[in-house]
């Protein structure tokens, strides 16, 4: 592959500590989390979704985000981002000191409404003061689109209704937009589609997308997604998580996965991958059976990919 530095540069975010536990049975401690977080931080990774401020009586996995902040290493070159779904949530984020504040708004109305109680035009009103805030603290602010591929509830989402919602975003004055494929039920040409689509209207803000394996196709949609300019990506170590609230969502793409595919595909994403798969490793100890991610399993293959 030939391509310019710049472009040959892919970031993953990982969202294992977030979305990767939220649906969990067995609720970690604030300890258990912090260890996992700084054993990511470790990896080269430069983003990690280390927290959710939403209400512990409904996600009580996500209880004391302030407790985690204030535990976890902070090295430099590594941004922790925070989701909060509401103002107080966002208050308790920038109190607890991340750098980033990732909100969603879901692209379907009955999604929405299980998810954050409350209608998708009410979610994006509240946005705009919620958008204020973030932006005057100085630290970033990312708006996802929930379902953008398909609802579990509603069935095919209107191309039109997530062009919209990306177009308030970009009004707020966001500085990237999350496309979740939160059931898993995408596959790549609806990637090129919509990916090329939410550009035209976003122009210069960033694009992260974040992709379930439910039905098998996460990474065939993210090799999609880069290919299609996409430069950002959310995946979760071992392919761990899913949505409470979306019946039958597995798990996330692994993000060693990924960042495998990425790097034989002759991408950059900074990652130590033999670092990455120890982390994945000792991640599942701690749980029943076997962790969805392959590459854990099979190894890397080279060992050491050629220079692109």
């Amino acid at each position: 592959m030939t391509a310019s530095s710049s472009a040959n540069k892919v970031s993953i975010c990982d969202v294992g500590p977030r979305d990767g536990l939220q649906s969990e049975d067995r609720i970690w401690s604030v300890d258990e989390r912090v260890e996992f977080i700084n054993r990511l931080s470790k990896t080269g990774l430069d983003r990690i979704e280390a927290v959710s401020f939403v209400n512990p009586k409904r996600v009580p996995q996500m209880a004391d985000a302030e407790s985690v902040m204030a535990k976890i290493d902070r090295p430099e070159g590594v941004r922790f981002a925070g989701l909060a779904l509401n103002l107080k949530g966002v208050e308790r984020a920038l109190d607890a000191g991340v750098d980033e504040v990732r909100y969603v708004v879901v692209a379907s109305e009955t999604f929405n409404q299980k998810n954050q109680g409350a209608s998708t035009e009410q979610s994006m009103s509240a946005f705009d003061g919620i958008a204020d805030t973030v932006l005057a603290s100085g630290k970033r602010l990312s708006g996802t689109i929930g379902v953008t591929f398909g609802c579990p509830f509603e069935g095919e989402v209107p191309l039109d209704r997530v062009l919209q919602i990306a177009q308030r975003y970009v009004d707020a004055g966001v500085h990237e937009i999350g496309l979740a494929d939160t059931i898993g039920c995408a596959v790549p040409n609806q990637i090129t589609e919509r990916v090329g689509a939410v550009k035209d209207v976003i122009g210069d803000v960033d694009l992260t997308c974040h992709f379930h394996n439910t039905r098998n196709t996460g990474i065939a949609n993210a090799a999609a997604a880069v290919m299609a300019g996409v430069r950002l990506f959310d995946a979760s170590l071992g392919g761990i998580g899913g949505c409470p609230f979306a019946p039958r969502a597995t798990g996330n793409i692994a993000s060693e996965d990924l960042a495998y595919m990425l790097r034989n595909m002759g991408y950059d994403t900074g990652i130590d991958l033999n670092a990455l798969l120890d982390v994945a490793n000792w991640l599942e100890g701690y749980f029943p059976a076997p962790l969805p991610g392959q590459v854990m399993k099979a190894g890397l293959f080279p060992e050491v990919a050629q220079a692109s």
